[in-house]
């Protein structure tokens, strides 16, 4: 289990500073109802990998100065709790946090819920999310991969109204051990349009999404500037998780 750093005087203050224009901001006090909106919230999913026999590390980033409390148990009720860690989610570390936790049991689904508290005001609480993870077993098994690459490119990206990218959910169903993602999740020099004319007249309409570099990026084949048009939102949101939570990037 990780060693986790007391909150002391000087990160207390460094906090209170980081989130005084959110105090601020606030005026008079407001009913605990009306502030749904200034709940932390976390901003890039919750992410789990690197499982043993008996550990696995989990991982969560919220939009601000937080207290984020782990908690893991063998099932979604979380009626019993194997396992819970605490974490102070700082600007030092973007708001990130990560702890190896260890004790569990071998070859069992782990469920993980994320409970988080704003460090500047205590009664704010945020909505908990929940993940999974599968520890790895110590009998010998088959195991199963699935793995993707290529994503979004060459003009065709995500259409919502055609279900997504519905290879990652049929990949998801499989509940495979391992997913490997072998890279390229967007082509940053062919821009993908907004929409995009099928031979039967309809329209596949690319959700994309605008991103202005502050310099320019110019593709080394022919020199031009290239605006790249993505977004992998959606992908994000289809990506099969598997069960032992592992992924690789080329």
């Amino acid at each position: 289990m990780m060693t986790i750093a007391p909150l002391t005087r000087r990160r207390l203050l460094a906090t209170a500073a980081a989130t005084s224009t959110l105090t601020l901001a606030g005026g008079i006090a407001r009913p605990y109802l009306s502030r749904a909106a200034d709940r932390p919230g976390i901003t890039h999913g919750l992410q789990s990998g690197d499982t043993s026999v008996s550990s696995g590390v989990v991982w969560a980033r919220t939009d601000r100065p937080a207290r984020l409390t782990f908690d893991l148990a063998t099932t979604d009720s979380f009626k019993t709790i194997a396992r819970s860690v605490t974490l102070d989610a700082l600007p030092e570390s973007d708001f990130a946090v990560k702890a190896l936790i260890d004790g569990l049991p071998s070859g069992q689904d782990i469920f993980y819920r994320v409970r988080s508290v704003d460090l500047s005001d205590t009664s704010v609480v945020g909505e908990p999310a929940t993940g999974r993870f599968r520890t790895a077993p110590t009998d010998r098994r088959n195991i199963s991969f699935v793995w993707s690459g290529d994503t979004a490119g060459q003009g065709w990206g995500i259409d919502e109204s055609r279900g997504g990218m519905k290879i990652y959910e049929t990949m998801r169903k499989l509940r495979p051990d391992f997913f490997i993602h072998s890279g390229d999740t967007i082509y940053a020099d062919g821009a993908i349009q907004a929409e995009q004319k099928l031979p039967d007249g309809t329209l596949w309409k690319n959700l994309v999404l605008e991103e202005r570099p502050r310099s320019p990026k110019r593709s080394p084949s022919t020199g031009r500037a290239t605006n790249t048009i993505c977004s992998t939102r959606t992908c994000a949101r289809s990506t099969p998780k598997s069960d032992a939570g592992a992924m690789g990037r080329s």
